[in-house]
């Protein structure tokens, strides 16, 4: 496919093969054309619709902009809830095992038996005052009371 250009005064002449345009060649003239004493005109229509259009996709973005946040909100929401509770759960069952050994460390046995590892013994009659009882004296509960302090001597 050939294609022979000339150049004829303002035009130009393109011959080209008769297999791919035809066998009449082409003339194409060059017009130089001056645009700059047209004034553009505004086209009030045309603003008010772009206007109206870029407000409705302004709108757009922003309602599935709120529905993407509300959406990953409630997805993170949902994230922190389980890990509340599988916290409260891990609480709860250390709350249970603190409880069973405060429980086997207030055994009343264990406790005499290591008083009596210790080298004491049991208090003797009078020697014990509860504080929660009432002073059969006075009739009132007894909150502290100062008394001689008894010192039991160790063995080692």
């Amino acid at each position: 496919m050939a294609t022979v250009a000339m150049a004829h005064g303002h035009g130009r002449i393109v011959a080209q093969t008769a297999a791919w345009r035809g066998a009449t060649p082409e003339i194409h003239f060059v017009k130089a054309i001056d645009n700059s004493r047209l004034v553009k005109v505004a086209d009030t229509e045309r603003n008010r619709e772009m206007m109206q259009f870029t407000c409705a996709c302004v709108l757009l973005f922003v309602m599935a902009l709120g529905y993407m946040w509300q959406h990953y909100s409630a997805i993170e929401y949902g994230y922190q809830i389980q890990a509340q509770r599988s916290e409260r759960d891990r609480l709860v069952e250390v709350n249970r095992t603190l409880r069973l050994e405060e429980a086997s460390l207030r055994d009343p046995e264990r406790i005499d038996g290591l008083a009596r590892q210790m080298g004491m013994v049991a208090p003797q009659p009078g020697q014990m005052i509860q504080l929660d009882a009432p002073n059969p004296e006075t009739g009132a509960a007894v909150l502290a009371q100062v008394s001689q302090a008894v010192v039991v001597p160790t063995t080692q």
